[in-house]
């Protein structure tokens, strides 16, 4: 069938950003999107153009930072039956960046701690949550947007909350990737590029619809398809 007519997507943190500009495209190509936000009143604010340009657009109220957030969300999908609980692709896209540019020898480990909560954590949890059922379908789709920040290629001082999150991030791509390799389940990550949005300034070079392009090609791989476990930006291997 048609990967339009027949998938779900979940994105988070998409009611503003690339996070919208993803979930966007994906609506436009046909499929069912589960608009995650933590605020409900913005992701409806956020859907309500989807939804006039003819979408099947959601909005879910989550929390990627709090456990029992992602749970209650995850549980409430699984409980409203088949149809509405098949996740096909998860968009991991939620995320902070605090206290720019400051020093590693200073940095709050309290941010260090909200940071990684946010960014790598909750990423982790939903895919624990979500990849299993994939898997016994013998399909899945899990995006991990990430940062060049979070390669060790090109690794620099300063933000090191960030970074470091990006980078565990990464290593939690492979791990799951490499888990589920032969499942029909692919799990990749990508660097979206300085993009126009409230994180990334008005002075960005790219676009959001350039930054979400690479993570739409990611969710739309078709049936088949075998690549996994990899790090990309402009749909081209990034350096780890």
């Amino acid at each position: 069938m048609p990967l339009g007519s027949t998938r779900t997507a979940l994105v988070t943190g998409a009611n503003r950003g690339i996070g919208l500009g993803i979930a966007t495209a994906l609506s436009q190509a046909g499929l069912r999107v589960l608009l995650a936000a933590r605020d409900r009143e913005r992701g409806e604010a956020a859907a309500a153009a989807l939804r006039a340009a003819g979408g099947d657009v959601r909005v879910i109220a989550l929390d990627v930072a709090n456990t029992a957030s992602i749970d209650a969300c995850c549980d409430a999908l699984a409980a409203e039956g088949v149809q509405s609980s098949h996740v096909d692709v998860l968009v991991n896209n939620a995320a902070i960046m605090e206290a720019q540019g400051g020093c590693a020898l200073a940095e709050d480990l309290g941010l260090l701690r909200r940071t990684l909560e946010t960014n790598t954590i909750g990423a982790v949890h939903l895919m624990q949550r979500l990849a299993p059922p994939m898997r016994e379908r013998g399909y899945g789709r899990i995006v991990n947007v990430s940062s060049d920040m979070g390669s060790l290629e090109h690794m620099l001082a300063g933000d090191l909350s960030y970074r470091v999150s990006k980078a565990a991030l990464n290593a939690a791509t492979r791990v799951f990737a490499d888990e589920l390799r032969g499942t029909g389940v692919l799990v990749n990550c990508l660097n979206p590029g300085w993009v126009r949005t409230r994180m990334g300034g008005a002075g960005a070079t790219r676009s959001l619809a350039e930054g979400a392009d690479t993570a739409v090609w990611l969710a739309m791989l078709p049936d088949g398809d075998t690549t996994t476990g990899g790090f990309f930006q402009s749909r081209k291997p990034l350096a780890w």
